[in-house]
């Protein structure tokens, strides 16, 4: 179900998104509002779970993680306990930073990060290969990245 986003709202969001530190009050002279309807805005937007969080981006590099990997795994057979297996298993791996199920040649596609391509090696021999149900796993690196997940396009916005 999409909700209805007037102008005000998609300001609100793009702001937000860019720079989640933003205060109330720089929000507020950003959309023409006083200071408490920019509030009861902001927090309808969160009581809606249009807004999820905050979170500050960190830059991988700099923490260390100068690989990443696109891992394509299929596994044997699909029930509803092989498949929640799986998904617990993969969701206790710290390095695996995005996991989707998806349709295609491939069950799930994971983004997993590592400092390098020995810590790479190891995580998949040691952790992703055995994990439930594993039948195949197929990786692609990533040589350059032009635009990570950073911001989602606001509906309606042409900014």
């Amino acid at each position: 179900m999409q909700i209805e986003l007037d102008e005000t709202d998609r300001q609100l969001l793009r702001a937000l998104q860019g720079n989640a530190r933003l205060t109330t009050s720089d929000l507020a002279q950003l959309t023409g509002l006083s200071q408490s309807p920019c509030w009861r805005r902001i927090r309808r937007l969160e009581e809606l779970g249009l807004i999820e969080g905050y979170h500050a981006r960190l830059q991988r590099r700099k923490l260390g993680y100068g690989v990443v990997a696109f891992v394509s795994i299929s596994i044997d057979f699909q029930n509803e306990q092989r498949s929640a297996e799986f998904v617990q298993a993969v969701l206790a791996i710290p390095e695996v930073v995005m996991f989707h199920g998806v349709t295609g040649a491939a069950d799930f596609l994971l983004m997993v990060v590592a400092p390098d391509l020995d810590a790479y090696s190891a995580l998949l021999q040691r952790r992703l290969h055995r994990l439930p149900g594993v039948r195949q796993v197929q990786t692609s690196f990533s040589l350059e990245e032009f635009r990570g997940f950073e911001s989602l396009p606001i509906p309606g916005s042409s900014a």
